[in-house]
């Protein structure tokens, strides 16, 4: 017999969750994975190695293996900790997955593969609009699929309050691996806490590596269950539409372990994730309602905005009466347009919605300013944050291996360093929008800041840092660890320069023509650009060159084509003051 093979000290009581897989099942109950396909066989149950089968299968194979069977939560469930709603009228509701990835890997054919095999099947020759969001079908369930232009935004929003997803398809290139985007997606959804299903994508193209793949994802600390990890993983080609099914269901599988839940009953509330001025429509604004129902005629207040619905546009631009819980509607009735990341809710009448808007408006009249980096120490100097969340840039990876590994041997006053992201480059937007989100702050290690980047640090109170010297960077972060004072920075000028010329190239950009009147001009080096008395901007150098070659520098006396991040216009009188930042040591 079967059991017979079972090492009798093996035998015993085994928790088996609401899902598992054979593999685990096999693993669980100290028997060969073939062992439990013959039992399920028996059953009537048709399952492969990687197929997942429920607690009730499972617990009859254990039974005959010898084992008493209890359940327990699936292997999934909790894994963010999200609070669950609780109350009276509680359903199911369908999952919201954002697919994100690195540039090219194929995220926005994996969303035209889903629109075309799941979303236009719904109703034959339908043509969906562009809403930001639409639902697909699996397994007669609905799945809401968020159409966002990638993790950027979908920080943007958590900065702002709104939790969007539930879900994140990580998209990656079976042929290209783990790139830096990827990382950044992974640190975006780490830090709003979802979990994360992966596509191994281009599965089609001959030098595919899905293994290779694996291990990168692993080497960035998200191990698929394959390899003994929580994460799910796919392969699929979305220009050949396969794996699309169990995506799908993977999908599925992992809302079914979160347990999601919402009360149509209620009022709804939810958040804006489009809106924009339509010349004949007046304000528009797409929401997904979290929670709740709207209908035709309910009045909303979303932002400072308000107004009673006239109507309603489901994904499939057809005029609806209500949406329920996940349901991604445009709303039309609006009397302003309100901003992407704003909560919206539905009030008793006009009255409850206009003193609302008044009272947000006076709340972010006594706003504070930002809380920025003297709130942090605070909190450290407290006892209130036990764990440090930092963002790293740096120059190569090397150091950036160099720098992890001292950060793992800091300790001070049982607060420790958490690592959320680190990558080569420049400080961006997304940067300091995962450190708003995270209440982290950002390392630069000989690199600077994109000036977009330094606008929202500065407005945020987000505390970016600088560094040449690897000494100084532990020794800051040991410092802030035990509450102590923030680095001072002043400017160093480096050069000037003055436009004499300006160019045109390929889609709009302009190079200004510039004589380095003193000092020199750096590649990567900060920039202000002076029309008389006035700064225009706050700038970095992105592209330097002297005729028609690239160059890391130029020195006085000489002319080079100069390149600005973010600032095209130019005129020529207008002087060009370059700099660095430098660490004033401490007394």
């Amino acid at each position: 017999m079967a059991a017979d093979k079972v090492d009798e000290q093996a035998r015993g009581r085994v928790e088996i969750p609401d899902t598992i897989t054979v593999r685990h099942l096999a693993e669980l109950l100290h028997v060969e994975a073939v062992e439990v396909i013959k039992q399920l066989m028996r059953l009537g149950v048709m399952a492969g190695i990687n197929h997942v089968i429920d607690a009730e299968v499972a617990a009859k194979v254990a039974a005959v293996l010898g084992y008493e069977a209890r359940r327990r939560p699936g292997r999934l469930a909790g894994v963010r900790g999200r609070q669950r709603p609780a109350g009276a009228g509680l359903q199911a509701r369908p999952p919201v997955v954002v697919v994100m990835g690195h540039v090219d890997h194929g995220k926005t054919k994996l969303l035209d593969a889903i629109r075309q095999t799941n979303v236009a099947a719904l109703e034959p020759g339908a043509i969906t609009q562009h809403i930001g969001a639409y639902q697909a079908m699996a397994d007669s369930q609905k799945i809401t699929f968020l159409d966002t232009p990638g993790h950027e935004a979908f920080t943007s929003m958590r900065a702002r309050g709104a939790q969007i997803a539930d879900i994140a398809v990580l998209v990656v290139a079976a042929d290209d691996g783990v790139m830096p985007q990827t990382l950044e997606a992974i640190s975006h959804c780490r830090a709003a806490g979802i979990p994360i299903v992966v596509a191994i994508n281009k599965i089609d193209k001959p030098e595919a590596n899905q293994q290779r793949v694996k291990q990168q994802l692993a080497d960035a600390g998200l191990i698929i269950e394959e390899w003994g990890g929580q994460t799910l993983c796919v392969p699929i080609s979305a220009k050949e539409k396969t794996g699309i099914p169990d995506l799908l269901e993977s999908l599925l599988l992992v809302a079914e372990m979160e347990e999601l839940r919402a009360t149509p009953s209620r009022p709804a509330e939810g958040v804006v994730i489009e809106a924009r001025l339509d010349k004949s429509m007046g304000p528009l604004a797409t929401v997904l309602v979290r929670d709740g129902m709207v209908k035709v005629g309910s009045v909303v207040v979303a932002g400072l905005a308000w107004g009673r619905i006239r109507a309603m546009l489901n994904y499939l631009g057809k005029r609806v009466n209500h949406a329920e819980p996940s349901d991604p509607v445009e709303l039309l009735g609006l009397n302003s347009v309100p901003q992407v990341g704003d909560s919206f809710a539905v009030v008793a009448d006009e009255e409850a919605a206009k003193g609302l808007v008044e009272k947000r408006r006076r709340e972010i009249e006594r706003q504070p300013a930002p809380a920025g980096t003297v709130s942090l120490l605070e909190q450290v100097r407290t006892g209130q944050v036990k764990e440090l969340n930092i963002i790293l840039k740096a120059d190569v990876q090397g150091s950036i291996e160099v720098i992890r590994a001292s950060l793992e041997q800091l300790k001070a006053d049982e607060v420790r360093t958490k690592l959320l992201h680190a990558g080569t480059g420049n400080v961006t937007e997304s940067d300091v929008m995962l450190a708003m989100v995270s209440r982290g702050i950002i390392l630069g290690f000989g690199v600077s800041a994109d000036p977009v980047a330094r606008q929202l640090a500065r407005r945020e109170g987000v505390d970016i840092r600088y560094y040449n010297v690897i000494y100084d960077l532990t020794d800051d972060i040991t410092k802030v660890m035990k509450g102590m004072v923030v680095p001072k920075y002043v400017e160093v000028v480096e050069g000037r320069g003055e436009v004499i010329a300006i160019f045109t190239i390929a889609k709009g950009g302009r190079v200004a023509g510039v004589r380095v009147a003193d000092g020199k001009v750096r590649l990567g080096a900060l920039v202000k650009v002076r029309r008389g008395d006035k700064v225009l901007v706050e700038s970095s150098v992105s592209s330097l060159k002297r005729y028609k070659d690239v160059v890391r520098e130029v020195s006085a006396g000489n002319e080079a084509g100069v390149l600005l991040e973010n600032f095209k216009d130019f005129q020529v009188g207008d002087v060009m003051e370059f700099y660095s930042l430098k660490r004033v040591k401490e007394d």
